[in-house]
């Protein structure tokens, strides 16, 4: 089953609804906290969790924002149709050195996606600060499947990160085919692990040399 939260506009009422909320807080930083990144990113986190079952209206049946830090959600929900959906908040603040963070695990998504009723959703915030201000620009709130493997990238660490390449571009299509996207992950995934296979043969070479370096040393 398709959900119907996003394959309709109600996503795109949501997003603009965190967007008002977000702007409509009160300063929450201090002249100490609004230079640091991860103050301002839990912040912004803990508003989205404590309002986010309301954002989300009649559409939501259960919620959850009760997660450990590693873990692969920030917020779940489950719907009227019993579509089961884990949410990823990713914060960006919109200056020169401020990155995206990974979003999950290939080998995880993979598993999480087995079920047709499970949907992983990306939630990114786009802020500046201003003085004690935070000031959200866009918000993104889509399923990973709509993000278009143009603006993602495989980071190499595990079995492989999916990444957003660069945070000033977020290319969404809307419905796109989930089908299709994760035949786009496997074929991404043909290409990468042949190359992170020669950057490891390439280190056990030069690891060789360092043995044979300190074979024939002589002991001090």
């Amino acid at each position: 089953m398709k959900s119907r939260l996003f394959y309709s506009n109600e996503y795109h009422r949501i997003e603009r609804d965190i967007r008002t909320l977000l702007n409509c807080q009160p300063d929450f930083l201090s002249a100490r906290t609004a230079s640091s990144t991860r103050a301002a990113g839990d912040a912004i986190q803990e508003i989205l969790s404590d309002n986010f079952k309301d954002l989300l209206g009649s559409v939501c049946k259960e919620y959850s924002a009760d997660f450990a830090r590693r873990a692969m959600a920030d917020l779940a929900f489950k719907d009227t149709d019993d579509i089961y959906y884990v949410v990823d908040v990713k914060t960006h603040r919109k200056e020169e050195g401020f990155h995206m963070p990974n979003l999950t695990s290939v080998e995880r998504l993979a598993r999480f996606y087995e079920d047709d009723n499970n949907c992983f959703v990306v939630l990114t915030v786009g802020y500046r600060i201003k003085n004690t201000k935070i000031v959200v620009e866009n918000v993104h709130f889509i399923p990973v499947e709509f993000l278009s493997w143009k603006c993602l990238t495989i980071g190499a660490l595990g079995w492989g990160q999916i990444q957003i390449a660069t945070s000033e571009v977020i290319e969404v299509i809307p419905g796109y085919s989930r089908k299709k996207w994760m035949l786009e992950l496997c074929d991404t995934l043909f290409e990468f692990y042949p190359r992170e296979i020669s950057k490891i043969n390439k280190r056990i070479e030069r690891f060789k040399k360092v043995r044979e370096f300190w074979e024939t040393k002589r002991e001090t």
